[in-house]
């Protein structure tokens, strides 16, 4: 499994010829390593504090951050499947009508499962950057300034994930399917955009 790579391996692969993996398994890979880093500075932060409160939401962050990692590392593979998969339906004959008329639905099908999983990526981007932002303020001063590099991995992920989405999108057929993606994406893109703006600035401002 491609999780199972080295970090030599992967980026290897990345710089093969080969079309898979490229930038959708790249985009959960920056979310991963931000929500990874939110766990670290939640490592390196609980059991620091005498306030329980503190400590019990330092925990419940450690779990979320874990949690969406893991999401973000499975969607390395699925966005591997997904693009795989539609090159497979490209690759369907076409010599004949009905031929035309499968592979065309198949094309579409696959797609659309290559439109969610970036979607899915996103969206995990989104909450690993609100995540981050708690960590920014709750975190050690020693790493806090992993809080901010956790927050701008996120959003790369965020805007990379994005950019696969609209290449899918544009070639879709399912119109209400397409509106409904990209008014979505449109959101967590506008929210995330101002969050880190001041994640950012809030760690700037502790260093």
């Amino acid at each position: 499994m491609i999780k199972q790579l080295s970090l030599e391996e992967f980026l290897a692969q990345l710089a093969s010829r080969s079309a898979t993996p490229g930038g959708g398994s790249a985009a959960a890979l920056m979310g991963a390593m931000g929500a990874a880093l939110v766990a670290m500075v939640c490592h390196l932060t609980v059991g620091k504090s005498t306030d329980t409160a503190l400590e019990a939401e330092l925990a419940a962050l450690l779990d979320a951050a874990q949690d969406t990692r893991a999401g973000l590392t499975a969607a390395i593979a699925q966005d591997v499947a997904a693009f795989d998969a539609v090159l497979a339906a490209y690759g369907l004959p076409k010599a004949t009508p009905a031929e035309k008329i499968t592979r065309t639905a198949a094309i579409q099908l696959a797609l659309r499962r290559a439109t969610e999983v970036p979607m899915d990526c996103a969206r995990l981007a989104a909450r690993v950057i609100e995540l981050s932002g708690r960590a920014a303020a709750q975190g050690n001063l020693t790493v806090i300034s992993d809080a901010g590099v956790a927050v701008m991995a996120a959003y790369a992920s965020l805007k990379s994930a994005a950019l696969n989405v609209y290449i899918n999108t544009g070639v879709l057929h399912d119109a209400a399917f397409v509106a409904a993606s990209l008014g979505e994406l449109e959101q967590l893109v506008t929210s995330a955009e101002a969050a880190v703006v001041a994640i950012y600035a809030a760690v700037r401002a502790k260093l």
